[in-house]
C-alpha cells in the first residue's frame, strides 16, 4: 500500500483490517503444518473425491465408512504401499487428510465472511481492495490445485506429484506472505497520530534477495518430501562417500536431476538451506547494532529462528525424518519467512546510525549510515 494511504486511512479501520488478516495468516499457516502432516502421514489420497459442501461430514456409520475404504482400495498407493491396511489403519490416515480439508474450508470462510461484513460497512480503503480482490483470486486458486495436486495420485502413481506439491506450498507461502506483510502495514498505521505516515522504508533489495531464498528453499523442501528423498542419505554433511550423492547427474536429460533424481533433490535442498542461513547471518551482522529499536528485534528473532530450523532439518535427516520432526520443520520454513517479512517491513532508513561503533568505544556521528 502507499504512504498516501496508509496516512489517510481510519486509524480504527486500519487496526481492525490489520488484526483479521494477521488473525487470518495465522490460519493459512496452520493449513500449511497440517497438509505438511498429511503428506507425511501418507493420508493424503485416503480421499478419493471432491464434494465442497457434502464433504464437511465424515462418515457416520460402518456401512460408510466401508464405503469410503472401498473407494481407497481401488487406488494403485492402496495396492502397492498399503495392501494389509484394515479398516482402522484407514481410519486413521481418512481423518487427517478429512482434517486438513476442514481447515482449507474454514480458512475460505474466515476471509470470506469478514470481507463482506467490512465492504458492506465501506470499512476497505479503494486503494486496498485491489490487494483483497489478489488474496481472494489466489485462496479460490490454492483451493482447485489441492484437488488437482490429489488427482495426480488416483490413477498410476502411489503419491501425489512432486511438481504439483511443490507449486501447492508455493502458492500457500506467496498467499501467506502477502496477507503478513498487509497486516503489518495495517497494523503500523493504525499505532501512528491520525493523518501521519509510516517513516520511509530503507531499500529492501538484500531482504527482497532473502524472502526469495526462504520460498526457493522451501519449494525444494516440497520436492524432497514428494520425492519421499528425506529418507534417503540419512546422513550430515556427507552423502554417501562425499558431499554429492553418486548419481547426482544421472537422468536424462539432465534437468531431471532437479526435479526427480531422489539424492539430487535432497542435495540441493541442503545446499539451498546452507546458503540460506549463512545469508541470514550475513544479514544479521551487517544490522545487529541499529538503533531502530522495532527492526533490530526481528533482525535478532530471524538469527534465532533460521538457527533453530536448521537444527531441526538436519535432525530430522538424521532420524529419518519422524513425522513430528518433520511437521515442525515445516512450520519452521513459514515462520522463517515471517520474521524475515517482519524484519523487511521494519527495515528502517540507510541514514540511521548504529547503536554503538564497532570498537565499542561510543555512538558514531549522527547521520552516519548503518553498516
Amino acid at each position: 500500500m502507499t504512504r498516501d494511504l496508509l496516512r489517510s486511512i481510519d486509524r480504527g479501520d486500519a487496526r481492525a483490517l490489520g488484526r483479521w488478516l494477521a488473525a487470518w495468516a495465522f490460519l493459512v499457516f496452520l493449513t500449511v503444518v497440517v497438509g505438511g502432516a498429511t503428506r507425511l502421514t501418507e493420508s493424503g489420497l485416503s480421499i478419493t473425491e471432491w464434494k465442497p459442501v457434502t464433504g464437511v461430514v465424515p462418515p457416520l456409520s460402518e456401512a460408510q465408512w466401508e464405503e469410503e475404504f472401498a473407494k481407497y482400495r481401488r487406488i494403485p498407493q492402496y495396492a502397492q504401499m498399503n495392501p494389509d491396511m484394515d479398516l482402522a489403519g484407514f481410519k486413521r490416515i481418512y481423518l487427517w487428510e478429512f482434517v486438513h480439508r476442514i481447515i482449507a474450508r474454514l480458512v475460505g470462510a474466515a476471509f470470506l465472511l469478514p470481507l463482506i461484513w467490512f465492504a458492506l460497512r465501506r470499512r476497505i480503503p479503494r486503494a486496498l481492495a485491489p490487494t483483497l480482490a489478489t488474496l481472494l483470486a489466489l485462496l479460490a486458486a490454492q483451493g482447485a490445485m489441492g484437488w488437482w495436486m490429489v488427482a495426480s495420485g488416483l490413477s498410476v502413481r502411489t503419491e501425489v506429484s512432486q511438481y504439483r506439491l511443490a507449486a501447492h506450498l508455493s502458492m500457500a507461502l506467496i498467499l501467506f506472505a502477502l496477507t503478513v506483510w498487509t497486516a503489518a502495514d495495517l497494523l503500523r498505521a493504525a499505532d501512528l497520530p491520525a493523518g501521519e505516515a509510516p517513516p520511509e522504508r530503507g531499500r529492501g533489495r538484500t531482504f527482497g534477495a532473502l524472502t526469495g531464498l526462504v520460498l526457493l528453499t522451501a519449494f525444494s523442501g516440497a520436492l524432497v518430501a514428494g520425492l519421499r528423498a528425506g529418507k534417503v542419505y540419512n546422513s550430515f554433511p556427507f552423502m554417501g562417500d562425499g558431499l554429492v550423492p553418486p548419481g547426482y547427474a544421472s537422468m536424462d536429460p539432465w534437468w531431471r536431476n532437479l526435479f526427480e533424481n531422489h539424492g539430487a533433490v535432497q542435495f540441493d535442498h541442503r545446499l539451498l538451506a546452507t546458503v540460506t542461513l549463512l545469508a541470514v547471518l550475513a544479514t544479521w551482522w551487517r544490522h545487529r547494532t541499529t538503533t531502530d529499536a522495532r527492526f533490530r528485534v526481528r533482525v535478532h528473532a530471524m538469527l534465532g529462528v533460521v538457527l533453530l530450523q536448521f537444527a531441526l532439518g538436519v535432525t530430522t535427516l538424521l532420524l529419518a525424518v519422524p513425522i513430528s520432526l518433520g511437521v515442525a520443520h515445516q512450520g519452521g520454513a513459514v515462520l522463517l519467512l515471517t520474521v524475515v517479512l517482519l524484519a523487511w517491513h521494519a527495515l528502517p532508513p540507510a541514514s540511521i546510525p548504529p547503536r554503538s561503533s564497532p570498537s565499542g568505544t561510543g555512538h558514531p556521528r549522527p547521520g552516519a549510515p548503518s553498516p
